[in-house]
């Protein structure tokens, strides 16, 4: 009997200080420091909106370190450097904005494997990411070409500017574009890329104004590519007679389609994305699981900004950028 009793005494022990140790290792993962980082996909002022977004994110949820990292430099080796810094510094989470979809995911799977990967703005759907958080950046090409649609009424040749041809954001917004210009009767001449370098994007708009004079239209996928094709078009004396179309809050963007020389920009939610990443990203962290979609993305959407409404969202933008 004492035997039984001796081992029965023993059990419980054991069960308690196993109890312990998982009720102790709880409390350590929703206690300690956390490192949160993101590595973007170029240095566009674009950026700043989202970095503001993970800032009061990580201010509100406390005991978290956000480290917010420009891409100096639009190659995928850049980004891959950061990246490997951040892995190295031992990071608890990572959210990356992916340049080159399809060569970049063994890297993109290494990274999940030793620490939680997020996909933020430009999607990897083939990696082993997380979550996605961003844009349906679909269905904003495709607002996109709607717009394009109505610039031109009557149809016409446009020409397309990117950052990059396989970023998945750029693939996704190009599919989008093709499927809102349907039935306008609309031609995209070519894709111009520019590795995420302002001045060559400019470059590549005006030589589109020098080769094809007649140009109807003009549509810019990246936040920097709309500034370009507007300075390009200036230099050109094409300001107004050439439709522009472009993405994102640019202020030079905002400024044209309020002076009337770019009809539309399509508008994302980098504060909102961001803010929603990093506080996913801590919880889950921390054990919170839920907030993990089942399809593992959370997609914010997008808009039109026009002449009709550019005030109102800049006005509500300056908040954002602390102005």
């Amino acid at each position: 009997m004492n035997r039984k009793l001796l081992i029965l005494w023993l059990t419980l022990c054991l069960l308690v200080v196993a109890n312990c140790g998982k009720q102790s290792s709880t409390e350590n993962q929703a206690t300690k420091k956390l490192k949160i980082a993101v590595v973007t996909n170029n240095s566009s002022d674009w950026w700043t909106i989202a970095k503001k977004g993970g800032d009061d994110a990580a201010k509100e949820l406390g005991n978290v370190e956000f480290d917010f990292r420009m891409l100096p430099e639009g190659t995928a080796a850049a980004q891959k450097a950061l990246v490997d810094d951040l892995v190295a510094r031992g990071v608890d989470g990572i959210m990356i904005s992916p340049l080159d979809v399809e060569n970049q995911q063994q890297m993109l799977n290494d990274v999940a494997g030793k620490t939680l990967l997020f996909t933020l703005g430009a999607d990897a759907p083939k990696s082993n990411r997380a979550v996605y958080v961003g844009s349906d950046d679909v269905s904003a090409g495709k607002m996109a070409g709607e717009m394009v649609k109505k610039a031109l009424p009557k149809g016409g040749k446009i020409m397309v500017f990117v950052g990059r041809s396989d970023a998945q954001n750029a693939i996704d917004r190009l599919n989008g574009l093709k499927q809102g210009i349907e039935g306008g009767n609309i031609e995209i001449i070519d894709v111009r890329t520019d590795e995420a370098d302002s001045a060559k994007a400019k470059s590549n708009a005006a030589d589109t104004l020098v080769k094809y004079p007649d140009i109807d239209g003009m549509v810019g996928l990246w936040s920097y590519n709309t500034p370009a094709i507007v300075n390009a078009a200036k230099d050109a004396g094409k300001l107004g007679k050439v439709k522009i179309i472009g993405f994102d809050e640019d202020e030079q963007t905002l400024q044209s389609v309020k002076d009337g020389n770019v009809f539309a920009t399509i508008v994302q939610q980098p504060y909102g994305f961001t803010k929603d990443a990093v506080i996913r990203m801590v919880l889950a962290l921390r054990g919170d699981k839920s907030k993990i979609p089942t399809d593992k993305k959370a997609i914010f959407p997008t808009q039109v900004v026009n002449q009709e409404n550019v005030e109102k969202f800049w006005s509500e933008l300056k908040t954002f950028r602390g102005k």
